[in-house]
């Protein structure tokens, strides 16, 4: 979770004097105005609690109260970042940074590779292909082109096995939805077909290029695009050369509206494998069905929902799963489709010491992913789970990629680390030797950047991984500004990854943390689980820890501290700020799910009750009730200059969970430390941001940070130079 949105660069010169001043100590007193907010009436019984929601009307995101409130906060937020001497400076720096050509991993069809390219400042990566590996490479996709601001992004795409089309799916605004169009890889015209409303950029294609499956959920009433939740899944299948109108239901499951339910076919294209996870499950079901079958007959493979599987691939009837089956740090089992009882399942590849974090079966081997200490290691089997050899990686950090058909004979992946740019590999799948394929060239030393790898103990005595990054000539004297991130959910593992933009922080005299904390999966299903529903206080002491550590150990001060975190880091965010209020300089909640007692009244919110639990459940709803953040701030209490930020067609995580918590905040803060909030307009939960957006609220936050540390914003970009 790692967005931004986009902004002017705005100068008011006849403040400049004022400006300069207020860089130099931290922002207090300021008397900020805020706009007015209604505070309404509305209180709802949870088991016998009332809950006031006074600001229960700004989840009517269409209103023109709400609008009007929105359009006030941001012409407040951005009159204040105004005025910190040196954002400009500082926005141009990263620019600089990022301006370098970036290309991904390429993915081969039917002898043609395809892989995006950006030439350094493209607001949208463009997609290309070529004939051959070497072969001279042209543009199939060019997002830039699909809007004149570059809201529309290209959000998902695929070619053929023969690599003659290309089905891909563009996005407007950052949204969830998508409409679904191919293209004629070889003249690079769209055919007539346009499938609307489908969503997550859920779609494989069918048997013999002649079709595709799609993800998709009744159009949503007027209004409500954005906020609708997301039941009554179906999987439609949409023939070439057809309108949508005609297109074939293959599978629902009315019975159970608010089941997760996804699908996808194998690598032969003669089966459709379905995803089906009950409403707060964690684990989920594996249905089958033969595409050819006019009657669309479902064999329930596996119809127990008490573990996670994922289908890996198949040879006729043998099948290959990654489960979590009595095994939380997972392994591999095969399954006979004629004999799949329990009983009789072959376990290939059993559990390890660590997690199996990813499984790809390509060239007659299993290339199998583990995390060690929340770093990669890749083990390379056969397909009879005899171990081959330890591939060996270009350092100690994160590599992913090794996708390919089980024919391949060479795959790609990325390798980086905190202090090493993303870099691709070839990978010879004969040999499992590793040559450079392409390595950025950047316009600044990296190794003017060390990374550090440690331990910290949580609260109740867990050791956790804690990833830093700094300047390699700066002082440890506990006066250094720091950033703390955290995500901390979804079985979602945090490891060390280069960033251009944060070195502009580094140069500053900065320092970069990322807590692995629990309810992600650095540790496998069990650090998940440690962390979920009634024990997700777990995750905020493990944060809070990782804080307190990196001030007992002189990395920085409680003056100098920031939390960041999106999404569910933005939760994290939320609580430990409302918790440990004295114990930040800043606090940078980004997208968060701030209101615990309704997040799963919206869009795909009632799939995260699996992490979180239900309000509609006594026991799970007094975990959420006791650390919620909307619900957890108290008057009388100074809470530490906060930017949060939002955009108005986030339809992941919708913005009234920020406006809500911006309001009631703004409403309680008993001192003058800053409370704002950002809304991006014509943006999403994330994906698609154009990259000046990113970069824009990317280098507002750091700014907002660095100038209530009481940085010199100016002072400090020469710090090294």
């Amino acid at each position: 979770m790692n967005n931004a949105h986009a902004r002017g660069l705005y100068r008011i010169l006849a403040f400049a004097l004022l400006a300069t001043l207020a860089a130099l100590t931290p922002v207090l007193a300021q008397g900020l105005d805020y706009p007015e907010a209604r505070r309404g009436d509305v209180v709802d019984d949870y088991h016998g609690t009332q809950v006031a929601d006074p600001y229960r009307w700004m989840e009517e995101l269409g209103s023109d109260e709400l609008k009007q409130w929105v359009d006030a906060e941001n012409e407040l937020t951005f009159s204040y970042l105004d005025g910190i001497a040196g954002r400009d400076a500082v926005y141009e720096r990263m620019m600089q940074r990022v301006d370098y050509e970036r290309f991904s991993a390429p993915a081969e069809a039917g002898g043609r590779y395809f892989f995006t390219r950006n030439d350094g400042l493209q607001n949208q990566s463009v997609l290309y292909v070529s004939e051959g590996l070497d072969g001279e490479a042209r543009v199939i996709l060019d997002p830039n082109a699909f809007s004149d601001d570059s809201s529309v992004s290209l959000a998902s795409w695929q070619p053929s096995d023969d690599g003659t089309l290309l089905l891909y799916a563009k996005s407007v605004s950052g949204s969830d939805w998508c409409e679904w169009q191919v293209r004629d890889v070889a003249t690079g015209e769209d055919l007539p077909d346009l499938v609307q409303w489908g969503k997550f950029g859920v779609a494989s294609w069918g048997a013999g290029n002649a079709g595709f499956y799609y993800l998709t959920f009744p159009v949503p009433a007027e209004g409500e695009e954005f906020t609708a939740a997301n039941v009554d899944r179906k999987t439609m299948y949409h023939a070439i050369g057809t309108e949508q109108s005609a297109d074939e239901l293959v599978y629902e499951l009315p019975e159970h509206p608010d089941w997760w339910i996804s699908a996808g076919t194998n690598e032969q294209r003669d089966l459709l494998v379905i995803y089906l996870s009950e409403r707060g499950s964690t684990g989920n079901r594996i249905y089958l069905m033969d595409p050819a079958d006019p009657a669309h007959t479902v064999e329930k493979l596996i119809d127990i929902d008490d573990a996670d599987f994922g289908f890996l691939g198949n040879d006729g009837d043998r099948m290959w799963f990654q489960t979590t089956l009595d095994a939380p740090r997972g392994r591999i089992v095969e399954i006979d489709r004629r004999n799949p009882e329990r009983a009789n399942w072959q376990e290939v590849i059993p559990e390890s010491r660590f997690p199996l974090s990813g499984v790809s079966l390509t060239g007659g081997r299993m290339l199998c992913e583990y995390l060690q200490d929340a770093r990669s290691a890749v083990k390379v089997y056969d397909m009879d789970g005899n171990f081959v050899q330890d591939l060996q990686l270009p350092g100690v950090g994160s590599a992913g990629g090794f996708g390919g058909r089980m024919d391949a004979s060479e795959v790609f992946y990325t390798y980086t680390d905190m202090t090493t740019p993303g870099t691709i590999y070839r990978l010879n799948l004969a040999t499992l030797e590793s040559e450079l394929y392409r390595q950025p060239e950047l316009s600044f030393d990296p190794s003017n950047y060390v990374g550090e790898f440690r331990f910290y103990r949580s609260k109740d005595g867990t050791a956790v991984p804690l990833f830093l990054a700094h300047h390699k000539d700066i002082v440890l004297d506990g006066s250094n500004p720091t950033v703390l991130y955290g995500y901390g959910g979804f079985n979602s593992s945090q490891g060390p990854y280069f960033s251009t933009s944060r070195t502009v922080w580094m140069d500053m005299g900065g320092v970069w943390a990322i807590a692995c904390i629990r309810g992600g999966g650095e540790y496998g299903e069990a650090w998940h689980q440690a962390a979920i529903k009634t024990n997700r206080q777990v995750a905020y002491d493990d944060f809070i820890a990782a804080a307190e550590f990196l001030i007992d150990s002189g990395y920085t001060s409680r003056g100098k501290l920031a939390v960041m975190g999106g999404s569910n880091g933005g939760l994290l965010v939320g609580a430990v700020m409302t918790q440990r209020p004295e114990l930040f300089a800043a606090a940078l909640p980004q997208v968060g799910v701030m209101d615990m007692l309704r997040f799963n009244q919206f869009t795909a919110g009632g799939g995260w009750e699996s992490d979180f639990g239900s309000p509609q459940d006594p026991e799970e709803f007094k975990a959420l009730y006791a650390y919620s953040p909307l619900h957890n701030l108290r008057e009388g209490v100074c809470y530490p200059p906060t930017l949060a930020t939002t955009a108005d067609t986030d339809d992941r995580v919708v913005p009234s969970h920020t406006f809500k918590f911006t309001a009631q905040i703004q409403h309680v803060q008993a001192c003058d430390n800053p409370v704002l909030v950002r809304v991006e307009t014509q943006a999403g939960h994330g994906a698609g941001k154009p990259l000046a957006k990113s970069i824009a609220e990317f280098s507002d936050l750091m700014c907002f940070a660095l100038h209530n540390m009481g940085v010199d914003i100016p002072a400090a970009l020469t710090r090294f130079e």
